[in-house]
């Protein structure tokens, strides 16, 4: 079963059909929307400020969430994927938007709706991404424009594709 941690008053809340790994750690001020999927060794730390999930959210093993004391918070849309360890710290993810394997997003990036963020790079704090938007690198940059209507077929592809993967555990249940 996951650790579902309490503190400072806040207590996580949870959306119909989540699928929570037995080793992820939901922490404090984290509330998350409908058929999300938390997996393996992903960490959301709502300990100094809030956490916001949409629905229909996958995090990838190893992913960390976390802000600043009451300077950040985190915000994502639905339909969003992470992929796995990326690190979301104080940023703002819009719908339908794809986080690479690897990346690191800092606070106060926005990354907007349908966009694209290549596997290991860096977005910096701050930085503003667009709709439809690709950006890869360390430090990140616009690469292109991604068409909208592909975009949107791919990320919602790897969205659903997470939903059916996190119902395999329901029926795995030891």
């Amino acid at each position: 079963m996951a650790l579902i941690k309490s503190v400072r008053g806040y207590v996580p809340e949870f959306g119909k059909d989540c699928f929570l790994a037995e080793n992820a750690t939901v922490i404090g001020d984290v509330k998350m929307g409908d058929e999300c999927s938390i997996w393996f060794n992903t960490v959301l730390r709502g300990d100094v400020n809030s956490i916001r999930i949409g629905n229909r959210v996958n995090i990838q093993d190893g992913s960390v969430l976390h802000t600043l004391y009451e300077k950040s918070t985190i915000e994502i849309g639905d339909d969003v994927s992470i992929g796995h360890n990326v690190t979301i710290h104080g940023a703002s993810i819009k719908d339908g938007a794809l986080i690479g394997m690897g990346a690191v997003i800092l606070d106060h990036a926005i990354v907007g709706e349908g966009a694209i963020v290549a596997a290991g790079s860096v977005v910096l704090s701050k930085t503003v991404i667009k709709a439809g938007e690709l950006w890869g690198g360390a430090p990140a940059k616009f690469i292109k424009m991604v068409d909208p209507v592909q975009s949107k077929e791919i990320n919602q592809k790897i969205a659903k594709n997470y939903l059916m993967y996190s119902k395999w555990y329901e029926t795995d249940k030891e």
